[in-house]
């Protein structure tokens, strides 16, 4: 391990491709949006849990399962990996958000 190995990224940030290849294979995938954001338009089979509160809904979480956090383009969810891969799980998170989903063509739902 070198020196700033501690300023490596805990988490990896894959395409929307990779990220639906993910929760085909059995990820959770998180939506850490606003209620208001989620309920405008989700991917599929997404689970709504705020980024603000995602800590303390860690419970909820299954760490034996790899999870995938979404938000609108990418910030929010980054702040969630972070969160998440501080607390042992294995985390991916989507490129470019929901926009990015949906400009791969991905399906989304309300």
């Amino acid at each position: 391990m070198g020196l700033f190995s501690f300023l490596k990224k805990k988490y990896e940030t894959v395409s929307p491709a990779k990220a639906r290849e993910a929760q085909d294979l059995g990820a959770m995938l998180i939506d850490v949006r606003e209620s208001s954001e989620y309920r405008s338009g989700h991917a599929p089979g997404a689970r709504h849990i705020s980024v603000q509160v995602i800590e303390r809904r860690l419970s909820e979480i299954p760490k034996e399962r790899q999870i995938v956090v979404m938000c609108q383009s990418g910030t929010r969810s980054q702040r969630a990996a972070e969160i998440l891969s501080r607390n042992g799980y294995q985390v991916l998170n989507v490129s470019g958000g929901i926009i990015g989903w949906q400009r791969a063509g991905l399906k989304v739902v309300k």
